[in-house]
C-alpha cells in the first residue's frame, strides 16, 4: 500500500510518525545512562543503528527526497556545532556530537514530511492542526508553570504567531513541534543531552526547563535550509510547481 495515497489515517501515521517515535525509544536508549552502565561503547551502538536505518530508509524514498536528506544531515552537521559546541545551547553526554544526530534530523524531517503529505491526512488537515495547537499550547503552559520554562514558552508563541499565516506549511511544522517533543524528552529521560537552566546558560530572564517546550523553533531552520537547498539546484522545477498551483487555484475560484 503507497503511504502517501492510502486512504487510513492511522495506516499514514503508525508508518510515519509510529515508527519515527518508536526509533526514538529504541535507538537513543542505547545511547543511554542505563547502557552506560553496561557498556562504554553505548554511543557507538547508537550510531551504527542510525546509520543503518538512515541507508534503508535513504534507499526507499524517491531522488527527490534523497536530496533532501542529504542536506539535512549536512546542515545538521553545521547546526549542532555552532549551537552546542559553539554557543552552548545543550550539551551531549560525551561534550561532543553524536554521528546519530545529524542523521537523525534528517529522519525526522522525512517521516514528519510524509506523515503531512499523506492523503488521508491531508483531508483532515484543518483537525490535526486544531488538535495540535491546543495539546501544544497546554504542553507550553504545563511547562511554563511547573517548570518555570519561560524560554520555551516563549519559543512555543513565537512559533504559533509564525505559522497564523503559513497555511500551506503550517500542519508540517505543528507535527515538527510535536515529533521534536517527543525526542527531547526520550533524549532527556534518558540523559543523551541536556539544557542549562537559563538559555544558552547566559540569560537570567529566560529560565528553562530541561527540555524547553518551544525548542523545535530553531529545529525550523534546518527544515527551511533543506528546502531552500532544494530550490537553488532546482529553480525551474519549483518555478513550474509554483505556476501549477496558481493556476488550479485561480480555477478554483
Amino acid at each position: 500500500m503507497s503511504l502517501l495515497a492510502s486512504k487510513s489515517p492511522l495506516y499514514a501515521t503508525f508508518k510515519t510518525l509510529g515508527l519515527l517515535y518508536l526509533f526514538f525509544v529504541v535507538g537513543l536508549f542505547l545511547d543511554s545512562f542505563y547502557l552506560v552502565r553496561i557498556t562504554e561503547n553505548a554511543q557507538f551502538y547508537a550510531n551504527a543503528l542510525m546509520l543503518i536505518v538512515f541507508f534503508i530508509t535513504f534507499f526507499k524514498v524517491t531522488p527527490r527526497l534523497k536530496e533532501q536528506m542529504i542536506s539535512a544531515v549536512l546542515i545538521g552537521f553545521f547546526g549542532e556545532y555552532l549551537f552546542s559546541v559553539l554557543l552552548g545551547m545543550y550539551t551531549y553526554r560525551l561534550e561532543n556530537v553524536p554521528h546519530y544526530i545529524p542523521f537523525g534530523h534528517a529522519f525526522v524531517y522525512i517521516a514528519v514530511l510524509c506523515f503531512s503529505k499523506a492523503a488521508s491526512i491531508k483531508v483532515r488537515r484543518k483537525q490535526i492542526e486544531t488538535f495540535l495547537i491546543i495539546a501544544i499550547s497546554i504542553y507550553a503552559t504545563l511547562f511554563l508553570i511547573f517548570k518555570n520554562d519561560v524560554f520555551g514558552f516563549v519559543m512555543t508563541v513565537a512559533t504559533l504567531l509564525i505559522l497564523r499565516n503559513k497555511s500551506k506549511e503550517r500542519l508540517f511544522y505543528l507535527t515538527m513541534y510535536a515529533s521534536v517533543v517527543v525526542l527531547e524528552l526520550v533524549g532527556t529521560y534518558y540523559k543523551c543531552w541536556f539544557w542549562p537552566t537559563t538559555a544558552w546558560n547566559v540569560v537570567p530572564f529566560l529560565p528553562s526547563a530541561n527540555p524547553p517546550s518551544g525548542i523545535s523553533l530553531f529545529y525550523f531552520l534546518l527544515d527551511l535550509g533543506t528546502l531552500w537547498l532544494y530550490k537553488q539546484r532546482h529553480r525551474e522545477a519549483w518555478q513550474r510547481m509554483k505556476n501549477i498551483r496558481k493556476i488550479k487555484a485561480i480555477a478554483k475560484n
